[in-house]
């Protein structure tokens, strides 16, 4: 499994980075690169003022586009995800608009007070729906108190179970085969009830 944590984490050390080496690590990828924004913020600025990313920010795109499966973890501000990690995403978004279609994401943040942990559902999850993503059920939220609670290293687990099991196509558990799609399980061949209705009409 290839995966791609997204880090906007500007301190050194960073909880933000913690919270996504250990999602990361507990899925069992066996193939991690980080990305870490703080280290882009410039070339980010300068694709919205000259239209095209630099090598660094190319680089990480192509990262992110290529991966089986992503972990995007942002600080809390202003009761939302912070200006850099937008700012990256609009970026990807600009330079290719399917880069994450269809792509497994585990959303995560962290922040200083517990109170603010609905930013996930009410600002992370529509962002990467809206990018055509395909969101994780739990997302992650990890405020000052959270560190060394048991609390938190269950949902990490039950995040990254998720996301592995997207990513490895399964369904429920792990090691369990996803259902196979059938040609009844595509809109394109779903016979109209009115065609169906009429072949049940007796004739002559």
């Amino acid at each position: 499994m290839k995966l791609v944590v997204v880090s906007a984490g500007l301190s050194v050390p960073s909880s933000t980075r913690l919270l996504g080496d250990r999602l990361a690590a507990a899925t069992g990828a066996d193939d991690t690169r980080v990305v870490e924004l703080r280290d882009l913020a410039v070339e980010i600025a300068h694709t919205f003022t000259n239209g095209f990313p630099g090598p660094d920010l190319s680089a990480a795109f192509e990262a992110v586009a290529g991966a089986d499966g992503l972990i995007v973890v942002t600080p809390v501000f202003s009761a939302s995800y912070s200006g850099l990690f937008k700012s990256f995403f609009d970026a990807l978004s600009g330079s290719d608009p399917e880069a994450l279609a269809g792509k497994p994401v585990l959303v995560a943040a962290t922040g200083g007070s517990a109170r603010h942990s609905l930013v996930l559902d009410h600002a992370l999850r529509p962002l990467f729906s809206y990018l055509k993503a395909v969101v994780v059920p739990t997302g992650v939220y990890a405020a000052a108190e959270d560190w060394g609670a048991g609390g938190l290293d269950a949902r990490i687990a039950r995040a990254a179970g998720e996301l592995a099991a997207l990513v490895s196509g399964t369904a429920g558990s792990a090691g369990t085969p996803a259902r196979p799609v059938r040609k009844a399980d595509t809109f394109e061949d779903v016979t109209p009830f009115e065609e169906r209705l009429a072949g049940l009409r007796p004739t002559g």
